[in-house]
């Protein structure tokens, strides 16, 4: 008998049940009869106790969750094969009228041993990090929304007429000093001022911190191809590139747009088929950033544009919006996987739109290049723009480009790129 089917014959099938003070514990064998009694583990406990109990032949798998990462970077270094379980299938596959956490840990053990687990990828270490930066700043943006709600609905409570716009100066700030108002609402007013100026601050300081990681490894590469594209722009790109993570999992566009949500539904019933919104099954900041990226596209480039009105003559905006997303992501699947140029702009458009990235760094964030510099240099990396000197998209406005010698002197590693 060989050392892998003795192995195999030995191994354990392990599920953790993670909750945010404890996880539940339970292994199984492969023919699905309990071997380790389910015993519950403190987190505090929880490193000491796998070091302790844990085989290198174990197979172990956790539930996406909260936690799920701190524990599986526990468990990677000391058993053969850690999975991350898709929460929403397993419990389609599991469903249980009894329900106890014995019992779960239990289910998600046989399933592991009869290979039946719907797992989800495990994102490398710096992919989770700019998930959690992005995070953080779209949970101070909504923050920032409801502020400014709760202060127009005090102004419409008393009829008070005020300017729109996002800038809180002079000129739109002057109806909190209404008489009309009770010296509780001004003082309240007052406080959620300073609450929104404080809030607006952080969220510069992560836009900051995310644009700077724009430039560098292992960001740069996927930003030189999806920063030309119409609508991008640093945090919408940023996010659909940590949504993404690697384009080579998706072997199609199609693939990844069953991944984002944003492709339509589809209920069938023998001979009848009928179709459904959008599935919103997928990450949801990747649905967020695209329709974004939609709404400028159209608004700012002739081709999606006209592209938005033809859909508009047959269905609502917002679903004519929608499928413009699922474009656009088809075109971003194309650009990151055959690392090409986009081919419905100009080479001078392109430069405009790695000027406009570097606008938002400062020297240090370019690595020392100026913003001529800093252009050149990603249309050098798209291999594109040979003997364009400079952008002028508006005539009175000309910008200069740096020139490829001028480059490959800062940048010697460029002569690399063909």
């Amino acid at each position: 008998m060989s050392e892998e089917l003795i192995a195999s014959l030995s191994r354990r099938y392990m599920a953790l049940d993670i909750h945010k003070h404890y996880c539940v514990v339970a292994a199984v064998n492969r023919e699905g009869q309990e071997v380790l009694q389910a015993v519950r583990v403190e987190h505090q406990d929880l490193e000491a106790w796998l070091k302790k109990n844990l085989r290198v032949s174990d197979h172990v798998v956790i539930e996406s969750t909260t936690n799920a990462w701190h524990v599986y970077d526990l468990l990677e270094p000391l058993v053969e094969r850690v999975l991350v379980a898709n929460p929403i299938k397993v419990k389609q596959i599991a469903y249980a009228r009894v329900k106890t956490d014995i019992r779960d840990t239990l289910i998600l053990a046989r399933l592991l041993a009869a290979n039946l687990v719907p797992v989800v990828w495990v994102p490398p270490l710096h992919v989770r990090q700019l998930r959690q930066l992005l995070s953080q700043r779209r949970q101070m943006v909504e923050t920032h929304t409801q502020i400014v709600n709760r202060m127009h609905s005090v102004a419409h409570r008393h009829h008070l007429s005020h300017p729109k716009g996002k800038r809180f100066n002079e000129k739109n700030t002057a109806w909190q000093k209404d008489k009309i108002l009770s010296q509780l609402e001004q003082f309240q007013l007052g406080l959620e001022m300073e609450n929104r100026a404080y809030i607006e601050k952080q969220i510069n300081k992560i836009g900051k911190e995310i644009t700077k990681m724009s430039h560098h490894k292992p960001w740069a590469e996927g930003m030189t191809y999806i920063m030309q594209l119409p609508g991008f722009g640093v945090i919408t790109a940023m996010t659909v590139l940590a949504a993404i993570g690697e384009i080579g999992r998706f072997e199609t566009p199609k693939k990844l747009g069953s991944y984002s949500g944003l492709t339509p539904g589809l209920e069938q019933s023998g001979t009848k088929n009928r179709g459904k919104g959008i599935t919103k099954e997928g990450r949801r900041e990747l649905r967020w950033a695209l329709v974004e990226v939609a709404q400028r596209a159209v608004k700012s480039d002739p081709l999606w544009k006209r592209r938005f009105q033809e859909l508009q003559h047959r269905m609502h905006r917002n679903q004519a919006i929608v499928v413009i997303a699922h474009r656009l992501l088809e075109l971003v699947w194309y650009v990151l996987t055959r690392r090409q140029a986009y081919r419905h702009f100009s080479q001078e458009r392109i430069a405009y739109k790695y000027l406009t990235w570097g606008w938002q760094m400062d020297d240090e964030a370019r690595d020392g290049l100026t913003r001529q510099q800093f252009a050149r240099y990603y249309l050098m990396r798209l291999g594109i723009g040979h003997d364009l000197t400079r952008v002028a998209l508006n005539p009175k406005y000309p910008r200069r480009l740096a020139s490829e010698a001028e480059l490959l002197a800062l940048r010697p590693e460029l002569k690399q790129i063909e």
